[in-house]
């Protein structure tokens, strides 16, 4: 049989408890990445150049805050965080879009 010392299964023990533990945190770090990509996203024009995916992004960002605002339950929090993920990605997408377009614009001028 293998024998693995104490402190294998000590790290074990604190890997687990940690990763449980940010399944039932409220998903603060993530709404508030989701705001900084959208409002990146909306100083870089995509209100005007891409507006369909920029309100996904906000969509996305307000089903998190109503599965916040249902209560603290690690359910909901789950729920809320991998909305608040989605919005942040879909922010991001709107952001490299409305830069691309921001770009074409640009080289057509000149």
């Amino acid at each position: 049989m293998l024998k693995r010392p104490f402190s294998y299964f000590l790290v074990a023990a604190i890997t687990a408890l940690l990763a449980a533990g940010c399944a039932t945190a409220p998903p603060v770090q993530e709404m508030s990445d989701a705001r900084q990509a959208i409002a990146a996203a909306r100083e870089a024009g995509a209100a005007a150049r891409v507006p369909a995916i920029l309100q996904e992004a906000e969509d996305r960002l307000g089903n998190a805050q109503g599965y916040l605002n249902r209560g603290d339950s690690a359910p909901n929090w789950s729920l809320a965080r991998r909305e608040a993920r989605a919005a942040k990605e879909i922010a991001l997408e709107a952001l490299l879009r409305s830069r691309e377009a921001r770009d074409r614009e640009s080289g057509a001028a000149e």
